[in-house]
């Protein structure tokens, strides 16, 4: 068993992380909870168990406990804080709002601590890399950064203004109002935009990363955690040069096809993708991801998510995917292949205006994608001030 004074920093993120996993799935199948909801009770469940705990025994107990508990012992995500909180260097009552693979989020009153667990960079995130980028970054459409420290237990911290939405959150509350919908998304190509003039490419687009000051807006890029700088991410302690970046990056549904293919050499349209599939999310009557996949941490994710693309825009041929025949893997001559359905199916009763520019977002050849400072040209955009 390990000692009591070190078994914190022998407990892997990893291995907090998959506790995290199955309390959600437990806290999921029980009813108590959404899938977004659920992930928040169970980060705050681990969290207090994690701080709570004097030995590695007690904490692996409770995490057993909770997860086969009954659901009138679960809190739900819902609930107000009961707990004073915890201190996070000077701040105190700090609690849990959300967990990652290397970082766990806390709110203090108007602030966000990033609290970085993952002593050791992992591929793709690089926190020094993070702060850097951060740093330089100044536009109304990104979050900024206030300050940074190390905590009691020399944790790296990252303080950000606290925002009390994301887009995730509103489309899993209803549909989207069509003036919110082109609120945030001129939000998010016009930071797009300024990133992507200074070649720095994002890699984690998605809706919980568009942060809301109010239901109104106005919509922040957040969690640059991942993200690919031409002068700093070569240079780096992991280094990540043009022509051979990481591949693993960003997240489920959004990920842009060619980094499912070994494509090393991919670019800005990346974040376009990402883009387009939020977009689509926003604008489809269910709500539902345009694609499908399973959790990166599941075994077969990136097949599953290459088969949802395949069926819902059709298997891709060298003739709508140039760039692909010198790809690692080329996706062409698959065992099935798929016609593919309509965007007039795939976006029943969106407007015409609408449609197009996702259509022009969600395209395989990656030079064929609309460019951010483009994108904000279309016409979706012009009637913006209309409800």
């Amino acid at each position: 068993m390990t000692s009591a004074p070190n078994w914190r920093s022998d407990l892997k993120a990893t291995e907090r992380y998959e506790n995290i996993e199955r309390l959600s799935q437990s806290i999921e199948a029980k009813g108590l909870s959404a899938t977004g909801a659920s992930h928040k009770a169970a980060f705050a469940a681990e969290t207090e168990a994690y701080n709570t705990s004097k030995t590695r025994h007690e904490y692996d107990v409770a995490c057993k406990s909770l997860i086969d508990a009954s659901p009138a012992d679960l809190k739900t995500a819902d609930e107000e804080p009961t707990t004073p909180g915890i201190a996070i260097g000077p701040y105190p009552h700090c609690h849990p709002i959300a967990v990652g693979l290397v970082s766990e989020v806390y709110r203090n009153k108007t602030l966000a601590l990033k609290v970085i667990t993952e002593t050791h960079n992992v591929e793709p995130h690089n926190s020094a890399v993070e702060i850097k980028i951060l740093r330089a970054l100044d536009h109304p459409s990104i979050i900024k950064l206030n300050s940074t420290f190390h905590d009691q237990e020399r944790r790296l911290v990252l303080v950000f203004p606290f925002m009390p939405l994301n887009l995730a959150k509103i489309i899993a509350n209803g549909p989207v109002p069509a003036k919110l919908s082109k609120s945030c998304f001129r939000d998010l190509f016009s930071g797009l935009a300024y990133l992507h003039e200074q070649g720095i490419i994002h890699r984690d687009v998605k809706p919980s990363n568009l942060l809301l000051a109010s239901p109104n807006g106005p919509a922040l890029l957040s969690d640059f955690g991942t993200t690919w700088h031409p002068e700093f991410s070569p240079s780096s302690s992991l280094p990540e040069p043009p022509d051979h970046k990481v591949l693993e990056v960003g997240t489920t549904c959004y990920r842009a096809p060619e980094t499912l293919f070994g494509n090393r050499a991919y670019n800005i349209s990346l974040d376009l993708w990402a883009a387009g599939t939020m977009l689509a999310e926003c604008l489809r009557e269910n709500r539902e991801p345009l694609f499908q996949s399973r959790e990166t941490s599941e075994d077969g994710n990136q097949l599953g998510l290459i088969l949802s693309m395949f069926k819902t825009i059709g298997t891709p041929t060298e003739e709508t995917w140039p760039e692909a025949i010198h790809f690692t893997t080329p996706p062409f001559k698959w065992y099935q292949e798929f016609p593919g359905k309509s965007w007039g199916e795939l976006l029943t009763g969106v407007g015409e205006v609408e449609r197009e520019l996702v259509q022009k977002l969600v395209v395989y050849e990656s030079g064929r994608r609309l460019k951010a400072a483009e994108a904000l040209e279309h016409p979706y955009f012009k009637d913006e001030g209309q409800p």
